[in-house]
């Protein structure tokens, strides 16, 4: 194990830091994979969390348990694909038969080790390529406690709402008690400082009401087929399949 990890971190170096033009083709690979298998998915949520917690956690058990409600509700769920928080939300959607639980992992030197609980698994070589299919096809995402890595895409996530790459998507922060002093230091600090906005806060609902969470997810898939089309990407195919999965939640 010591000696894979040394190898993966090598090759990650080598990769990015030489100026191998051949590690270009394989970072294409990993786009053009995502692109292909995920394009035509449906309204997706993404969820994200620590790899740590075992299923006696009780974020575990919340995550598995929203991840079913969403599901239930017609929606994808999509991870990092390992364990802990990642386990527990693809194993909830795999409770539903209609939907998919999507694992996108990647090569790590440490800590990922894919789940048993996805119906569908992507494998990327780059980290960037892999946080890239993670945000691109949901409508929602959802912060559930975590380590470096979770706060490293919770801020990625909240810079990509801010800035308007990304818009109409939600941002829900699930853990009360484990984030509150996060949000108060961004308010006594960053807003009071001028880091940042006062409204730039309301693109975070902190919150343990999982029902709450599903309903406004549920919600705001109008607000992302709106902007698809105020954007002129009618003709794409994840215009498409929230459109189609929109008239079919009409007619039952």
């Amino acid at each position: 194990m010591h000696d894979r990890r040394n190898e993966l971190a090598k090759r990650y170096v080598k990769d990015i830091k030489s100026a191998d033009v051949w590690s270009v083709f394989r970072i294409i690979a990993d786009f053009v994979k995502g692109f292909d298998d995920l394009g035509d998915l449906g309204p997706s949520v993404t969820i994200f969390g620590s790899a740590r917690v075992k299923e006696d956690n009780i974020y575990y058990q919340k995550a598995q348990k929203l991840s079913l409600m969403l599901a239930n509700k017609g929606f994808n769920i999509i991870t990092g694909g390992g364990p802990g928080i990642m386990e527990a939300a693809n194993r909830g959607a795999k409770e539903c038969v209609d939907v998919e639980s999507i694992g996108l992992n990647v090569d790590l030197p440490f800590e990922q080790i894919a789940n048993k609980y996805t119906t569908k698994e992507l494998s990327f070589d780059y980290f960037f390529s892999r946080k890239v299919m993670l945000v691109k096809y949901s409508i929602a995402y959802v912060i559930f406690p975590g380590g470096f890595g979770t706060l490293d895409e919770f801020f990625e996530a909240l810079t990509l709402v801010q800035t308007r790459k990304v818009t109409g998507v939600k941002i829900f922060v699930v853990g009360v008690d484990y984030y509150k002093p996060l949000i108060d230091f961004l308010e006594s600090r960053l807003e009071i400082y001028g880091m940042i906005d006062k409204d730039d806060l309301h693109l975070i609902r902190l919150t343990d009401d999982l029902e709450c969470v599903a309903n406004e997810v549920e919600a705001s898939l109008l607000t992302q087929i709106e902007m698809l089309e105020e954007v002129g990407l009618e003709n794409t195919k994840y215009y498409k399949s929230l459109s189609d999965f929109k008239d079919e939640q009409k007619n039952k």
